[in-house]
């Protein structure tokens, strides 16, 4: 069972959450795991869009057993609710989840109490108990890929990453942010180690700044993974449609078609942190 953390040292956007969603489906799709998606963001969840058209909340009566319970109990907020009552247990995580694939993939969605205050105290309390819930599902669940926000504490950030099996670090195809991490690489020993996979979100292969490029530049051993950005991909992420769509690709998918490229560079990217966590495994 293994911990896959997502961070990127900047308030920038790069693709991170859209990232993850390729991978994690792709994952479940192809691999027989059980794979559980942890989002720690306390704004507006994109996991949301990507997976589940958005329904108006009712009244929750609470008499229809676990899972019922969705859109008022689902999520970081209903399960911090059971961690103080002591009552946590690493089967019971699933009952907070929702479900994408079934016995496949489920996701717990980050907090939704205060969208414009980041610090407020229930938004702190919410943040210390996640490494907890993190440790708590890894021994349920094969896999845990965890969406680090960097609107996380400091603490309990590094905390995350310190008990995650791997730290895969999104950065921006731009020259600064390559910049950024090449001087970042130098100050966090952790970056140096193959518990560290670089990637890049909603990357343009016609840039100059290519991943063969970056891969030279920052004198990195493998060449870096990267998520194409993909039409048909962002367009599914803001229907619900993602999983349909990658259900789509595994039916069928010409060598040259456009598509190609993006399930190409997701399955390698896929398969390097499987081989990655495997040969950790190994050597420990």
């Amino acid at each position: 069972m293994s911990i896959v953390t997502f961070w990127n040292s900047s308030k920038q956007q790069t693709g991170q959450t859209m990232s993850i969603a390729a991978i994690a489906t792709y994952m479940a799709i192809e691999h027989n795991y059980k794979i559980l998606v942890v989002s720690t963001t306390s704004r507006e969840d994109n996991f949301r869009r990507c997976f589940w058209e958005e329904k108006k909340k009712k009244k929750n009566l609470g008499i229809f057993g676990p899972n019922a319970n969705l859109e008022i109990e689902n999520g970081v907020e209903g399960l911090v609710r059971v961690i103080r009552s002591n009552k946590i247990s690493p089967d019971i995580i699933t009952n907070y989840t929702k479900v994408v694939f079934k016995d496949r993939l489920e996701i717990l969605l980050g907090s939704e109490s205060d969208l414009k205050e980041e610090n407020t105290t229930e938004n702190m309390n919410i943040q210390s108990v996640y490494p907890d819930i993190i440790t708590m599902a890894n021994r349920y669940y094969d896999i845990v890929l965890i969406d680090l926000d960097n609107n996380i504490e400091e603490e309990i950030r590094k905390n995350i990453m310190h008990q995650s099996d791997i730290v895969v670090v999104n950065i921006g195809q731009r020259l600064r942010d390559i910049e950024k991490y090449s001087e970042l690489k130098q100050q966090i020993p952790m970056l140096q180690t193959k518990k560290t996979i670089l990637m890049i979100g909603r990357y343009d292969k016609f840039s100059k700044y290519n991943a063969k490029n970056i891969t030279r530049y920052l004198g990195e051993k493998n060449k870096i993974q990267t998520i194409p950005y993909n039409t048909l991909f962002f367009e599914a992420a803001e229907e619900a449609g993602i999983p349909d769509l990658f259900l789509r690709f595994k039916k069928s998918i010409d060598p040259e078609d456009r598509n190609a490229f993006f399930i190409e560079e997701v399955k390698r990217a896929t398969e390097n942190i499987m081989y990655r966590l495997q040969d950790l495994q190994v050597k420990v």
